[in-house]
């Protein structure tokens, strides 16, 4: 089964208020599970969630200029 975060713990691993979590939870900017009235976040949905986030930097940068 996967391993479950609770609000706080994706507040510490992202390092975001508490109160950011639960906007983000709130408005479906995070993948959430909901049971009952409490919410859960699945470690391997936010890691995806996370990498699709990423930037690479100024490598596109780079590109426009070469046009």
């Amino acid at each position: 089964m996967e391993k479950l975060l609770t609000p706080q713990q994706l507040s510490e691993f992202l390092q975001v208020k508490l109160s950011t979590v639960y906007k983000w939870a709130h408005y479906g900017y995070v993948p959430k599970v909901k049971i009952g009235s409490l919410i859960r976040f699945k470690e391997e949905k936010i890691e995806e969630w996370l990498k699709r986030r990423e930037k690479k930097g100024r490598e596109s940068f780079a590109e426009s200029d070469q046009n």
